[in-house]
């Protein structure tokens, strides 16, 4: 990998609009940063460029045969392969680009401290969200306790569970509260109703396939709201006040890495619709200012569940492989991957593949792409993402106001804040840690230039920057900072995504139910198809959270099977 850090890497494993000068550390009153150690780490960024390089390919020196073949090792193809294995199937193999399977659902250590490289958690799924539910089960995370569900509380967000750094304190929760006046009130309040106006009106589900039905997918609601910008529906339903703005913006940077002006009005109400509702401040739901739902979260993010899934699969896992070709044949479907580890081309002819790629890249390897592929791969856009961790070698001086928290966000910022790595470990004496300080750069004019041409240390002083507005005393603290930047971290559910994903994968509605591990009946999802390839990414789905890949690949992997 390219400009990595010396000494000890953020070995290989988002959520979290604009850029801030690099210069803005003088502004901030920040003295220069002394010498800190760090660099780029975590994706290698050539090997997915080789697919862009012009010229002939070499030829092939092996060729494999599975009855199987899984390209991509993100959650989709991870949730493909145990699908294939429970079923019986082991005939298969998963081709991965980089070092470690997970996607953006990767880990790492910074000075032997445990740190997401990228998604850093996953709310208690919901009833629609069956598949990972299951998978829950599976892990010991989720059991049935006197016929109610419960969850290991070890592995639920300990609390004080985030805080917002507002108006030079900080306070509990995300939501703007300290002196704020009654208009502002009203509006929270207003929002609140709209939103569960909506949600009587018309289903919103999680995963999003499964409010998805018959020749018209979407409902009327759901067409009119996919049509126009969440910021166009604000201002239609006069929703204009500065701190409620301010909030939404941020929930639509954590979850589609682009703000409420680029994303689709269902993008921004189902963040909330979906999930836990809108509560104004005196709901009793919530409280004022207090957690809006109950998070898993582990040191080093979700990776705790993309390791437990890539653990089973053995040398069927091939890592280091960049897919070159995908080809369907008479006899089957032929794959060429490059093998970063020798520089050779290995051959694998199988009966099916389950192409869990991101749409732009699916669209580039498949031959002769399906139109429903081109079409797709041309309408989403990608936002790029920089997660950068902090090692801070002692507790930071904290402001007035709220506990130090897992989740800590600073309003106004163009970042999306940190997670404290250490919070989980409930250390009775604060000590070193890592911070995970998050940036969306959906929003930016060509950001994805801009993150990766210019130098870590320009990435630096930006980090530090923004949060010695909070803790001015960081940057002598922080002795060693591991940047990973994603050039096409997630999918963005920009107007009209919607639409045309929903048509996708409906054409062939399956009535089979299926059994999950737990027994519990399911009905097979349709899955983006041609022949014997099968399409699973949480692309497919229009924006990229942890339940809507793994039943992406859940449902790709059943269709495989033939199980």
């Amino acid at each position: 990998m390219s400009g990595e850090a010396p000494g000890e890497q953020a070995t290989p494993s988002l959520r979290r609009r604009g850029l801030l000068a690099a210069g803005a550390l003088a502004l901030a009153g920040c003295e220069a940063p002394r010498a800190i150690e760090g660099g780029f780490t975590g994706i290698a960024h050539e090997r997915g460029h080789a697919l862009r390089e012009p010229g002939a390919r070499p030829a092939p020196t092996v060729t494999r045969r599975v009855h199987t073949l899984i390209a991509g090792g993100g959650v989709a193809g991870l949730a493909a392969a145990r699908a294939l294995r429970l079923a019986g199937h082991d005939d298969f193999a998963l081709l991965e680009l980089e070092d470690e399977a997970g996607g953006n659902s990767r880990g790492g250590t910074l000075n032997g401290i445990a740190c997401p490289l990228g998604a850093h958690y996953l709310p208690v799924p919901g009833d629609e969200a069956s598949e990972v539910q299951d998978l829950l089960e599976e892990l010991g995370l989720r059991r049935r306790v006197a016929g109610r569900w419960t969850y290991d509380e070890r592995h639920l967000c300990h609390s004080p569970q985030e805080r917002l750094f507002f108006q030079g304190h900080w306070q509990d929760g995300l939501l703007p509260l300290q002196g704020i006046g009654p208009a502002t009130l009203a509006q929270y309040r207003r929002f609140a109703a709209r939103v569960e106006a909506l949600r009587r009106a018309t289903r919103f589900s999680l995963p999003v396939t499964r409010a998805w039905t018959g020749r018209t997918p979407l409902s009327p609601v759901h067409q009119a709201l996919d049509a126009i910008t969440f910021e166009a529906w604000l201002a239609r339903e006069g929703l204009d006040d500065p701190q409620l703005r301010w909030y939404l913006d941020y929930s639509c940077r954590d979850d589609y890495g682009a703000g409420l002006a680029t994303v689709s009005a269902w993008a921004g109400l189902h963040y909330f619709a979906s999930r836990h509702g809108f509560h104004a401040p005196g709901d009793e739901a919530l409280g004022d200012g207090g957690e809006r739902e109950a998070v898993l979260t582990w040191p080093e993010g979700n990776a705790w569940l993309t390791r437990r899934l890539a653990a089973p699969l053995g040398d069927r896992l091939r890592i280091g492989r960049t897919v070159l070709r995908i080809a369907e044949t008479r006899q089957g479907v032929t794959v060429d991957a490059l093998d970063s580890a020798t520089g050779a081309v290995e051959r694998w002819q199988a009966a099916h593949c389950i192409v869990a790629l991101p749409l732009f890249v699916a669209a580039r390897v498949v031959q002769d792409p399906p139109d429903f592929l081109r079409a797709a791969a041309r309408r989403v856009p990608h936002a790029p993402w920089l997660v950068t961790n902090l090692h801070l070698n002692q507790p930071l001086q904290d402001r007035p106001g709220a506990a130090p928290a897992w989740d800590n966000v600073l309003y106004g910022s163009s970042g999306l804040g940190y997670v404290d790595a250490m919070h989980q470990r409930l250390q009775p004496v604060p000590g070193a840690t890592v911070l995970t300080h998050y940036q969306a750069l959906g929003d930016g004019h060509d950001a994805r230039r801009a993150l990766l041409q210019r130098p870590w240390t320009a990435w630096r002083d930006t980090v530090l920057a923004e949060l010695s507005t909070a803790h001015p005393d960081l940057p002598a603290k922080v002795t060693r900072m591991a940047l990973t930047r994603y050039g096409h971290a997630m999918a963005v559910p920009v107007p009209g995504t919607l639409g045309l994903l929903s048509q996708i994968g409906q054409q062939h509605p399956s009535g089979r139910r299926r059994a999950l591990l737990n027994g519990e009946p399911i009905a097979v999802l349709p899955t983006p198809a041609r022949g014997r390839l099968s399409f699973a990414h949480s692309d497919w789905s229009g924006y990229s959270v942890f339940e809507e890949a793994f039943t992406r690949g859940h449902h790709a992997g059943l269709r495989a099977g033939g199980r």
